[in-house]
């Protein structure tokens, strides 16, 4: 038994050593690469969390609110486990949100890579449809309206709507069996975002990392291990800092008021928002008056992040980072300040001028990505 645990262990050796040892990255990383680990960091931490209060968690809508005062005020240390998980969940954005940034800046969505990519964007996806079910979760105002709104989405589907929604409810109405649901697809959801992230990387290490340069530098690479592990654990070092400043000083800076408050089917929130980290996307939906033609707006925002780089050319040769590109570095900055007036304008009421603002930054995301990258990728392979 003993000669069968040996073969065992170094099987898991042989497995991990070549990805996280021996693995050769480009010289010339920057500390722009670490969000990759951090992101899988924050990944294991809301597992861990979210695993702990599921066992004192209790999804009944009678109880839900209730079971979740009771982890915060009589569970030893539930209270740092929830605000641990909270927060986190606003910190896994972060980090992910900022490692799509870099890898549009660096162009690292392109051929050999776009399969990378593509995976990284399915991963997303996964995690916004995770995070929405969790913060239904606590059961409180803005938990139960949030739900109401964005499952009443659905009936916008031709034909299949008025069937979709009430299976997602589980009834006629939000109610117990729809808490029922979202805590199941809650619980499995990070489970098979885990085995998309471990896809994602093994899809990764098969041609290796991009660089700050994107171009081919087979022969200039360093054996990870020790070198950029110590630079990883330096930025782990500063996210931890920063993570857990809002975890034992601002836990519910992230967070809306409205949730401290037991939900209630007869009182209406003056103004129903989502989560921080879903506001660019609510304000795509909200620049659209129709109903339908704003849930395909807002879904087609994620899903023009798979079409985009079948648009670009393919060559592997071609310089596209946008730290050596005049223009590529323009638009990208453009972009990430439209992003940003996206999620402004998403926390703002439906009303002049931040509808028709909203409606301007609409059309520039989806410019950006179907016009102004393809014609940038066409045009001369260094500066301009």
């Amino acid at each position: 038994m003993s000669h069968i645990r040996l073969i065992k262990k170094h099987q898991i050796i042989n497995l991990i050593q070549p990805m996280l040892i021996e693995y050769f990255s480009p010289i010339n990383l920057n500390y722009f690469w670490n969000f990759g680990s951090l992101a899988g960091i924050c990944l294991v931490f809301q597992l861990i969390t979210g695993i702990a209060l599921a066992m004192h968690y209790t999804p009944h809508i009678d109880l839900a609110f209730h079971s979740v005062e009771h982890i915060m005020r009589d569970v030893n240390y539930g209270w740092l486990l929830r605000y641990i998980h909270a927060n986190g969940a606003s910190m896994f954005f972060i980090v992910v949100y900022l490692h799509f940034f870099r890898n549009l800046y660096y162009s690292s969505y392109t051929y050999p890579r776009n399969l990378a990519w593509e995976i990284g964007v399915i991963i997303l996806l996964l995690m916004i449809l995770t995070a929405f079910m969790g913060y239904v979760l606590p059961w409180g105002q803005m938990s139960f309206w949030a739900a109401t709104v964005i499952t009443n989405l659905c009936s916008a589907i031709p034909v299949i709507g008025d069937t979709i929604v009430p299976w997602l409810w589980g009834g006629f109405s939000v109610d117990n069996a729809t808490l029922n649901r979202f805590f199941s697809f809650h619980y499995l959801l990070p489970f098979i975002i885990s085995a998309l992230a471990l896809v994602h990387l093994l899809v990764l290490h098969d041609y290796g990392s991009n660089n700050s340069l994107g171009i081919p530098c087979n022969k200039s690479v360093l054996q990870f291990h020790n070198y950029f592990t110590i630079k990883d654990f330096l930025g782990l070092m500063i996210f931890m800092l920063f993570y857990f400043t809002f975890v034992f000083f601002y836990p519910n800076l992230l967070g809306h008021p409205d949730n401290y408050i037991a939900a209630n089917s007869l009182v209406t929130p003056a103004h129903i928002v989502p989560e921080w980290y879903f506001l660019p996307f609510y304000a795509i939906l909200r620049s659209i008056p129709d109903k339908l033609s704003g849930v395909i707006a807002m879904l087609l925002s994620i899903l023009v992040l798979l079409v985009f780089p079948h648009l670009i050319s393919n060559s592997i040769h071609r310089t596209r980072s946008a730290n050596i590109q005049f223009l590529h570095e323009i638009f990208f900055w453009l972009f990430v300040g439209n992003a940003f007036f996206l999620g402004f304008i998403g926390g703002k009421p439906i009303e002049d001028p931040y509808f028709l603002l909203g409606q301007i930054a609409t059309i520039m995301y989806f410019f950006y990505f179907v016009v102004t990258l393809p014609i940038l990728s066409h045009l001369s392979k260094l500066k301009f």
